[in-house]
């Protein structure tokens, strides 16, 4: 997790305890309506994912780049 986002998970999140068992069959029916509004949840949480990848990617690389720099600073 990106240390930025763990910050605001800490900052700003309540976590609670279990809160999905007891709402998986309203979750079905939100997931249902979704569809039947012509949404494809597999396509959209494809593209979540891939753009997700694509910001690690990005993240690893500048802190990849920021400990080369230091490592070859410190030289």
């Amino acid at each position: 997790m990106p240390e930025k986002t763990l910050e605001a998970t800490f900052d700003h999140a309540e976590i609670t305890s279990d809160s999905v068992t007891g709402s998986y069959a309203a979750a079905n029916e939100v997931l249902d309506a979704i569809a039947a509004q012509g949404i494809s949840y597999d396509e959209v949480t494809q593209q979540l994912e891939d753009e997700g990848v694509e910001k690690f990617i990005v993240s690893w690389s500048g802190l990849l780049n920021d400990v080369t720099t230091a490592l070859e600073a410190a030289k």
